[in-house]
């Protein structure tokens, strides 16, 4: 009995999807023909070949563009006098060396100048100190103005002002 009704109810079912699969969509495919009639795809046309334009290098003359060169100063600063004999604090870096006073002379102020190595110098306007060609331009009560001279990446002389500030003495507790 069961095999029976199981038989039955398959038959029903084939009957029904048979019927779905009718005309139902001629419709549908009519639209699908209608879009795919008006649908034309348009493709830009390719750009004319313009020909090649030879340039021939006839700059052999100038400066290669891809060696660095040196650029030229318009400061056109001086170098350093390497003749005159070097002053004790030359030998210092300007790091290594602290302002801990002034002395007063007269009309002339005189710094002193201690190394990291202690020991105390006297300086007075137009010493030179540390590794730069630095030449004392000022000294004042607080501090020492100096002009160095260094060689910057072009080989070229360049001035700089330092200034060395007093150091204050520290309080033993």
């Amino acid at each position: 009995m069961s095999k029976l009704i199981l038989s039955v109810a398959t038959l029903a079912s084939v009957f029904a999807l048979a019927g779905c699969g009718g005309s139902g969509d001629d419709d549908l495919r009519a639209w699908m023909a209608e879009q795919g009639a008006s649908a034309r795809g348009r493709i830009d046309p390719i750009p004319p070949i313009r020909p090649y334009d030879s340039f021939t290098y006839n700059a052999f003359g100038q400066p290669d563009p891809f060696k660095p060169r040196k650029i030229e100063s318009a400061k056109g600063t001086r170098g350093p006098d390497l003749t005159r004999r070097k002053e004790a604090l030359e030998a210092y870096p300007l790091e290594n060396l602290s302002m801990v006073g002034t002395l007063q002379r007269g009309q002339a102020t005189i710094g002193l100048v201690k190394a990291s190595d202690n020991k105390v110098f006297q300086v007075r306007q137009g010493n030179y100190m540390g590794q730069n060609f630095g030449v004392i331009t000022t000294i004042s009560e607080g501090e020492i103005a100096l002009k160095e001279l260094f060689q910057d990446g072009a080989g070229d002389w360049v001035e700089r002002q330092s200034k060395m500030m007093l150091q204050e003495r520290e309080q033993k507790k």
